[in-house]
């Protein structure tokens, strides 16, 4: 049985004829041409809309869709080129008004055009890619009318030159305006940025270039800040007003570069009204518009930090190297904390406590502090007038914001040791002498360099006190035993434990009989109750409550103890050569002399005469009791007359003793160094004691070397063979 192949079926789908008016597309498009121009002509509220619609549904269905969309392009075309002669025809301001009245009207055309031809939006236009409907309209407005020939020029002339009658300050239609460029942002942004936002920024870089020139010649520096300022929200709020918000940044650019960056140093160093002289006259509103503008541009903040910092150094330095300025301590750290509290200020107010100016601040204060040597000193004696005499009118919270300023100074200090010497000598002084105003700002004071340098700056300090309440425990012992034996005067031992006070090899003076009595006593007391313990009469630092008559007026009078030896001479004798106190007391001469200066020159306080009357001692001289001494006190303070700085040799002997502290300090950093590192080379030993030891002093390299070699000759170190630089630790 031979086989044979299946034939495949076919079956063709039914063709029904059907016979197409030939006029089909003529009469359909005249019904849509007819309903066009009624719409152009306002007059679409009496056509049918779905008719229109289906009419347009027809001519796409029967494949009339490309016909269609050349024909609307025609009739689209022939609108706007009418409209376009309109606008040209338009004279002066009527020009926009008419522009816009045509604008609006293709506008509202356009979308019951789009709305009528929705179905040849969805099909034709997709499929064979062509331009849709609503964006044809506008792209054929924009070329034929908005790029007219004589439309183009004249539409951006006008807009620009609206604006530059605003900025001169004439009122303008802004609601014109915006509508305008409204128009050109709807035709796509590259219309509205090619047509108008390039041009107008350019225009603007010349207006501003000019302006800022014709300013910067008539105005000072305030003023010219001022007008900038303005000018950056007129733009801005012109933009807001009529403009695309990404004109914002461009204009403000153009006006940051024009007025701001390429005057910035003549303005920053403007003489009589530049930064300096703001500064200078505190102008916190000028200094605030000043940052906030020159923080647009580059390096604006940089140049106004740097200029600020050469004026903060440059006047520091003059104050710190015055020698007007030396001659009063306190007034030159109060000089100082006003200076600092005005540029504080400056920051806080003006600059928005911005940290990078606050640490410029602080470099420049380091800088011209450590200028003079004598800082660490005067802060210490300005910490000594507040805590002896209380601050004028305040209250504690007052004495407590002080102190905090007065701790900032102390850390800019590059010398801190030297600082702590000074301050211990005045603690100590305040202490003896009861001279304490606040024992609370004592304490917080010490908590305060506690918390800055650690408990081993502050130990010896913390011992003083505890002495003094030790001293008052032993005293109240001391007349508990002796209760029975109370004639004759009373005295108050400070028991001070060497190494935590500042004392000094003191050279003997003798007391009065009746003193040196009672201080036996107290000698054999205190060594029978402490054994192992030796004590040291500091007479110098003592001093007495006496009681004295004056013509039959009585006194009682507060001396030193040195005071105190000389005017009991006087109860045998009426009156001594200087050679015959100066044996009886045995003080020493520098003491004496200023003791009995303060006891016979000071006006008010002269209890003694001296022959011949001269404001200075000299061996030569005469002492009597001046009986026609007078006063309104009861009780008489007679100070000696002592320098409030250091004198020269004191000075020097200061400066020794802290040399000489520092020595085991730099040894002990380098023995802790190298004995982590175990191999080091010389530099690398400089860089790290440094870094360690800063925050005390900043250690000498010179000293450090001779340390170095110090610890070499015992044998804690020693050189490398091989490179002489390298140094290695020995176990």
């Amino acid at each position: 049985m031979s086989s044979q192949k299946k034939r495949a079926t076919k079956v063709d789908p039914f063709k029904h004829r059907t016979e197409v008016d030939p006029k089909f597309f003529d009469k359909s498009w005249k019904k849509l041409d007819d309903a066009i121009r009624e719409i152009y002509n306002h007059n679409a509220s009496g056509l049918s809309f779905e008719e229109l619609y289906r009419t347009a549904y027809n001519l796409v269905l029967h494949k009339h869709g490309l016909k269609l969309y050349d024909k609307l392009m025609e009739k689209l075309k022939g609108h706007l080129e009418e409209m376009c002669r309109s606008v040209e025809d338009a004279q002066g301001c009527l020009f926009l008004e008419e522009l816009q009245i045509r604008w609006d009207d293709h506008n509202k055309a356009l979308h019951m055009i789009r709305d009528i031809l929705m179905y040849m939006d969805r099909t034709f236009i997709t499929t064979f890619k062509k331009t849709p409907v609503f964006d044809l309209g506008l792209e054929l407005w924009r070329d034929i009318v908005v790029r007219s020939p004589k439309i183009h020029g004249r539409l951006l002339d006008t807009l620009l030159e609206l604006i530059n009658r605003e900025r001169m300050g004439d009122v303008i239609n802004r609601g014109l305006m915006r509508r305008s460029t409204n128009m050109l942002m709807d035709l796509g942004p590259s219309v509205y940025r090619d047509d108008f936002e390039k041009p107008f920024i350019e225009v603007s870089e010349s207006f501003y270039s000019v302006e800022s020139q014709q300013f910067i010649e008539c105005c000072d520096c305030g003023e010219y800040l001022e007008k900038v300022q303005r000018r950056l929200a007129e733009e801005l709020e012109r933009v807001s007003q009529y403009m695309d918000a990404k004109t914002a940044d461009k204009i403000t650019s153009v006006v940051e570069t024009e007025m701001l960056l390429i005057h910035m140093q003549r303005l920053i160093l403007m003489e009589n009204s530049g930064l300096v002289n703001m500064l200078v006259d505190d102008k916190h509103e000028d200094l605030t518009r000043m940052y906030n503008l020159f923080k647009r541009v580059p390096d604006g903040h940089s140049t106004i930090r740097s200029v600020m910092t050469s004026h903060v150094k440059e006047t520091g330095k003059a104050l710190v190297t015055d020698p007007e300025r030396l001659k009063d301590p306190v007034d030159f750290i109060q000089r100082l904390l006003n200076e600092k509290d005005k540029y504080d200020e400056i920051i806080s107010v003006s600059f928005s406590n911005d940290k990078t100016f606050q640490n410029a601040l602080n470099s420049s204060f380091e800088y011209f502090i450590n200028l003079n040597n004598r800082s660490p000193e005067f802060i210490s004696l300005y910490v000594d007038d507040k805590l002896r005499k209380g601050v004028k009118g305040a209250n504690e919270e007052d004495v407590e914001t002080v102190l905090d300023k007065v701790m900032i100074l102390f850390r800019y200090l590059q010398e801190k040791d030297v600082f702590e010497k000074y301050y211990k000598q005045h603690l100590a002084k305040r202490l003896l002498s009861g001279k304490i105003t606040s024992d609370e700002a004592e304490r917080s004071m010490l908590v305060k360099l506690k918390t800055e340098c650690g408990y081993q700056f502050t130990s010896k300090l913390e011992g003083m006190f505890t002495d003094l309440k030790t001293s008052q425990d032993t005293m109240q012992s001391f007349y508990a035993n002796i209760s029975g034996d109370t004639d004759g005067p009373t005295i108050s031992v400070q028991i001070l434990t060497t190494g935590s006070w500042p004392t000094q090899p003191c050279a003997p003076c003798n007391l009065p009989p009746e003193i040196t009595d009672i201080s036996e006593k107290f000698r054999a007391y205190y060594l029978g109750t402490h054994n192992g313990r030796r004590l040291t009469w500091q007479t110098n630092m003592g001093n007495a409550d006496i009681k004295a008559t004056f013509g039959g007026r009585r006194h009682e009078l507060n001396v030193s103890t040195y005071q105190m030896c000389v005017l009991m001479l006087f109860n045998s004798a009426d009156g001594m050569t200087y050679g015959d106190i100066e044996q009886a007391t045995a003080i020493p001469r520098a003491e004496l002399k200023r003791c009995l200066q303060s006891l016979a020159c000071v006006k008010g306080k002269n209890v003694l005469r001296k022959e011949p009357m001269s404001k200075d001692i000299s061996e030569g001289d005469t002492f009597y009791y001046n009986d026609k001494f007078t006063s309104k006190l009861v009780k008489v303070k007679i100070g000696t007359v002592v320098a409030q700085k250091e004198t020269e040799p004191e000075k020097m002997e200061t400066r020794r003793r802290v040399e000489e502290d520092r020595k085991p300090q730099i040894e002990a950093a380098i023995v802790r160094i190298m004995k982590s590192r175990r191999v080091l080379d010389h530099n690398s030993i400089i860089t790290e004691v440094t870094k360690q030891l800063q925050s005390r002093f900043l250690p000498n390299p010179v000293v450090i070397k001779k340390r170095i070699e110090s610890l070499i000759e015992r044998e804690f170190l020693e050189r490398d063979k091989v490179d002489r630089k390298m140094y290695r630790y020995l176990a």
